[in-house]
């Protein structure tokens, strides 16, 4: 992804949102997001980094209720920034996301428990206003479910 500020700004408080939508349901009435903030990703003010990334789930849990009902546990910071292609990769298992930036072998923000109903559904891409946003090389990926039993050895499924 690559995101860069719009000039002039439409109003004070853009950042260069840019991100993914998951688990979309059919009629757009709900999902699931992770997005970043690159204005505040390298901020020299660790309060702003600490909201360089968001997850949220729409309707019910958007970001503003998240940040008053659990403060800092659905956001965090990420090595991000605006005017350079970011890598993202978001691997979602279950109730958990974790989000991986420009490759790097550990993950830099996890989700615990996401909070969206639609288990599955479509993928979309996040632009907010007062950004102008590329995205190249989308892959969506199903991993194979890894089986153990006891005394065997693993078996993909």
């Amino acid at each position: 992804m690559y995101s860069q500020l719009k000039d002039p700004a439409p109003y004070s408080g853009i950042a260069g949102f840019i991100g993914l939508f998951f688990r979309v349901a059919p009629d757009d009435s709900a999902f699931e997001s992770i997005y970043v903030r690159p204005k505040v990703g390298r901020s020299s003010n660790q309060r702003f980094r600490n909201h360089a990334v968001q997850y949220f789930s729409y309707p019910d849990y958007k970001f503003d209720t998240l940040r008053k009902i659990a403060p800092y546990q659905y956001e965090g910071s990420a090595p991000v920034a605006l005017n350079e292609w970011i890598t993202m990769r978001i691997e979602v298992n279950g109730e958990t996301a974790e989000l991986f930036i420009n490759d790097l072998k550990y993950s830099s923000f996890i989700v615990d428990k996401m909070v969206g109903k639609t288990k599955k559904g479509f993928v979309g891409l996040y632009v907010d206003i007062g950004t102008i946003g590329y995205f190249r090389d989308l892959k969506v990926t199903k991993r194979a479910l890894q089986v153990k039993k006891a005394g065997e050895k693993e078996i993909a499924i």
